[in-house]
């Protein structure tokens, strides 16, 4: 027995010069020492010996296995020393990469800009629901059922008296059931018209503003308007009020302002008039006074409507508006 366990000393010692790997050590380590390993198997015959050799060879087993022992953590020890110094240098006092974070939509970031304004001016935000009873999206708007500006704005219905609003105006009616003038509110948010192409899409967004007092005038219409212009585009910017029409608003006028492009001298985007229609507005019409209660002959007020993608699309000069629905993170990152 001594001799086998001299010479199982010796292979094991032979075999663990050969091995590069730390993950080799721990396979030759269960083959000489673990539970089935040859020295266990061969400490078992142990007891087959006479009885006055087996002290001598256990003690023999033993240095054996201490030996094993250290020489395969001795090796397994240098081999992570040289893995720690192959390994390409850190230098912990360099800062760590930061996570990348988002960023709010371009269309988020202008509607915020658009009620920052008007609140600058005393305007109060106020925000509604997307799914809106014809009566605020219509009746109480002067647009009875039969009536034909039904028919400029499409409409998505739910049922025969719930739609899909196709403006934030209900928020006019729905503001003034509640409130008694002075009132002043813009109602940002998303609307809903069946239309789809390069400047339109099903989804869109909107900023409807309302001011109702006495002696409001559409002289203070227009100075709102040019001061948010100005506020928005630039203080150099030109605007003019156009006449119009729209059913809850009596006069009503669409405003422009000079080609954000060509400065006015003509190009594809203003189809050569040298102007850019950016929102519309108008008077409140007495008949939208009754329906909610005020007195048309004391009371006034101005109303305006802004698409904030149009605003969104003359600042950034694009002039496709899907690209805000995409969802391409190359073009998100320019904002």
């Amino acid at each position: 027995m001594k001799d086998e366990l001299l010479g199982l000393r010796t292979k094991a010692l032979e075999e663990l010069k050969s091995v590069g790997e730390r993950s080799d050590i721990e396979t030759l380590r269960q083959l000489y020492l673990g539970r089935k390993g040859h020295l266990t198997l061969l400490l078992k015959r142990l007891a087959e010996l006479p009885k006055e050799e087996r002290p001598a060879m256990g003690r023999l087993a033993n240095q054996v296995k201490e030996e094993l022992t250290g020489q395969f953590q001795s090796v397994s020890d240098s081999l992570t020393t040289k893995e720690l110094e192959e390994e390409p240098f850190l230098d912990v006092t360099l800062p760590g990469r930061r996570t990348p974070r988002g960023h709010l939509h371009p269309i988020t970031q202008i509607t915020q800009e658009i009620c920052t304004i008007f609140s600058t001016l005393g305007f109060k935000v106020v925000e509604g629901p997307e799914v809106e009873l014809d009566y605020y999206n219509f009746e109480a708007l002067n647009m009875p059922k039969d009536h034909p500006a039904r028919d400029i704005q499409d409409t998505f219905y739910i049922s025969d008296n719930v739609v899909l609003r196709t403006h934030t105006s209900p928020m006019q009616i729905r503001t003034m059931e509640r409130q008694l003038p002075p009132v002043s509110i813009v109602a940002p948010g998303k609307v809903y018209r069946p239309d789809s192409d390069i400047s339109h899409t099903p989804m869109f967004h909107q900023v409807e503003g309302l001011l109702v007092d006495e002696g409001v005038s559409f002289g203070d219409l227009k100075g709102t308007l040019t001061t948010f212009v100005h506020q928005m585009f630039g203080p150099d910017t030109d605007l003019r009020f156009r006449p119009s029409f729209f059913p809850f608003t009596e006069p009503s006028a669409e405003v422009d302002i000079r080609c954000v492009v060509c400065q006015g001298k003509g190009c594809r985007v203003c189809s050569h008039s040298g102007w850019l229609e950016i929102l519309g507005s108008g008077m409140i019409d007495p008949e939208v006074f009754k329906i909610v209660g005020y007195d048309p002959e004391t009371t006034s007020g101005f109303a305006f409507g802004i698409g904030v993608e149009r605003i969104a699309m003359l600042k950034s000069g694009l002039n496709d508006i899907r690209l805000f629905f995409e969802n391409d993170i190359r073009f998100l990152r320019q904002f």
